[in-house]
């Protein structure tokens, strides 16, 4: 479900490199849908320690405060090369705002799930939840072998989870011997992800 074939009378469309951010905490005014790319909404705590809140793919929307005139409390930062498309909530249609709430609905959902992942799972299972969500995101690639090697360093992993780049170093070097996944340096192959679905769902 996307907004009306109207929209392009009211969006502009922009660019970003990889780590450029998008928007800052503050005002909002502007929504915000990813056409290409990838975009990782996250915040940072007393100590300056980042936590991702979520990935915003293709076809989702960022930056929902816009609709209410709330301000912002998080960045946006494009994670890999990509075009956002900037929507006026006050050009919006009561179609367009349907469109909108379903994708708020879905966000929440999957934010519930997160939160569950964080309190209920060991890091074991966040981590291996976190690498299954990211299988169908622009960091992913297809190898010839047929798997599927993610684009993520340790820190980024860290941030995601709610843990330190220690601890998911010494998690992740535990699946790579118990050859569920194969690390190298920024990537990630999934060898048996029936396995690590098993391990996600513990």
């Amino acid at each position: 479900m996307t907004l009306s074939t109207n929209t392009r009378t009211y969006v502009d469309t922009v660019t970003y490199r990889p780590g450029a951010v998008i928007l800052y905490p503050g005002k909002s005014d502007m929504l915000y849908r990813v056409s290409t790319g990838l975009v990782r909404v996250h915040t940072m705590d007393d100590d300056g320690n980042g936590l991702t809140l979520r990935y915003v793919k293709p076809g989702e929307y960022f930056g929902e405060e816009a609709l209410a005139g709330v301000n912002r409390a998080y960045f946006a930062e494009a994670v890999t090369d990509s075009s956002i498309d900037v929507i006026n909530p006050a050009l919006m249609s009561a179609e367009d705002n349907l469109v909108v709430t379903t994708h708020l609905v879905r966000t929440l959902e999957r934010a519930y799930e997160s939160i569950f992942r964080l309190v209920g799972k060991r890091l074991r299972a966040r981590i291996a939840g976190e690498l299954l969500e990211l299988k169908d995101t622009a960091l992913a690639t297809q190898l010839d072998s047929g798997e599927t090697m993610i684009y993520a360093t340790h820190d980024e992993l860290a941030a995601a989870v709610g843990s330190v780049r220690e601890t998911v170093t010494k998690v992740v070097g535990e699946l790579s011997r118990e050859g569920v996944i194969s690390a190298g340096y920024g990537k990630i192959t999934l060898k048996n992800e029936e396995a690590l679905s098993v391990i996600a769902a513990a």
